[in-house]
């Protein structure tokens, strides 16, 4: 009895143990997750807090950009030059009130090509446009439009001025600094007038004589014309100077322009025995110019060839493109200028010839510099002269 008593205790001793274990081993995985329990309550604090902190800052980012947004919007709208916004597509996405003022409207939704095709006219200056369909060129708006460059998908942003005050008060400018010219060069131009005029004077007295023979009279009479003709010509380039740009703008076709100029001065080339050579690398190329303008300056450039050529000699009229303008040049075989004349040609009542006006030359540069162009001259003595001639060509925005 005794043994069965100490065996029924021995496993009630292994079970309680075993209890006591597992009680332990519960009260190590609660003190464990308990543990665990607290780093994640810290950690959610934490996150709350830099959570709390990020809002905060992105809240602040956005009322920053809604105040730029409409600092911007202000600014936008208080230009005075237009803003327009173009996708891809060309398509005008965003407009300020002052494009509207200029261009007029709808705007939206239109691309910039319908935009000038039906509300624009071209300058003979690049970028440069008149706003509307009147014949008046005086009372037509005139615009410049820049271009940003595309960005990364092919947006672009256009910045539309009127310049039609300034370009009013330019003009005024270089008609005072024209007429400025003729005040300071008044004694001079008196000589020149003078001087024929005496020379015609005398040969007209000389034709009241009734000792002259038939062919004295002819002889004398014929100088008196050639007096009166160069007077002539002499008052028309001074009425030219003063005038300054004309505006009566067409479209012609370079290639027709070099046949016009080559019909006007062949007859008076093959007079004096001079050759023209007439080189067209101009293609199908056009100009939007003053076409009587253009053609009197580049008739003036080939009557100045024609005066330093000798008998013999060649002549050479050019047309030809590259990327950004149209070239035009005249070119002699004459004895060329000393490089310390060349910019001096062109100034008013300036020649080195006798027979001169001095008014040639500079009367080109300004109708060329009217149209938005240069002219350059490139010559060493002896070696001959070309005048060259850059027009901008006709391109869009």
């Amino acid at each position: 009895m005794q043994s069965n008593k100490i065996s029924e205790i021995k496993p009630v001793a292994t079970d309680q143990k075993q209890l006591q274990l597992a009680f332990a081993a519960f009260n190590e995985a609660s003190e464990q997750l308990s543990g665990v329990y607290q780093q994640l309550q810290h950690q959610v604090a934490e996150l709350t807090r830099e959570l709390v902190l990020a809002n905060g800052e992105l809240h602040k980012q956005l009322m920053e950009k809604e105040d730029l947004s409409r600092r911007l919007s202000s600014l936008l709208n208080a230009l005075p030059g237009g803003v327009l916004a173009l996708n891809v597509h060309e398509v005008i996405e965003q407009v300020n009130p002052a494009a509207a003022v200029i261009l007029g409207i709808p705007l939206l939704g239109l691309t910039w090509q319908q935009i000038i095709q039906e509300r624009l006219l071209p300058t003979t200056v690049t970028n440069e446009w008149y706003v509307g369909q009147q014949k008046e060129i005086d009372q037509r708006r005139r615009i410049r439009v820049e271009s940003s460059a595309p960005d990364s998908i092919g947006r672009r942003i256009l910045l539309v001025n009127d310049i039609t005050d300034a370009y009013t008060v330019q003009e005024k400018i270089r008609r005072n600094q024209r007429l400025t010219a003729m005040g300071e060069m008044a004694a001079n131009l008196a000589h020149q007038l003078r001087t024929p005029l005496a020379t015609a004077l005398l040969y007209a007295n000389h034709l009241k004589s009734d000792a002259l023979t038939v062919e004295e009279r002819q002889k004398f009479a014929t100088k008196t014309i050639e007096r009166l003709h160069h007077l002539e010509h002499l008052t028309k380039d001074m009425l030219r100077f003063v005038k300054g740009e004309t505006t009566q703008l067409e479209n012609i076709l370079v290639s027709d322009l070099l046949i016009e100029l080559q019909q006007v001065i062949e007859p008076q080339l093959k007079s004096l025995n001079l050759q023209l050579i007439v080189r067209d690398l101009s293609k199908t190329e056009q100009l939007m110019t003053d076409r009587q303008a253009l053609c009197g300056a580049m008739i003036n450039l080939l009557e100045n060839a024609m005066q330093v050529s000798s008998p013999g000699d060649h002549i050479i009229l050019t047309g030809s493109v590259d990327a950004d303008s149209i070239v035009l040049s005249v070119r002699d075989d004459g004895p060329g200028v000393d490089v310390a004349l060349q910019e001096r040609l062109f100034e008013p009542f300036f020649t080195t010839r006798s027979e001169g006006t001095g008014l040639g030359l500079a009367i080109v540069r300004g109708v060329i510099q009217s149209m938005g162009g240069t002219v350059q001259i490139h010559s060493l003595p002896k070696a001959g002269s070309e005048f060259v001639v850059r027009l901008p060509r006709n391109k869009g925005d």
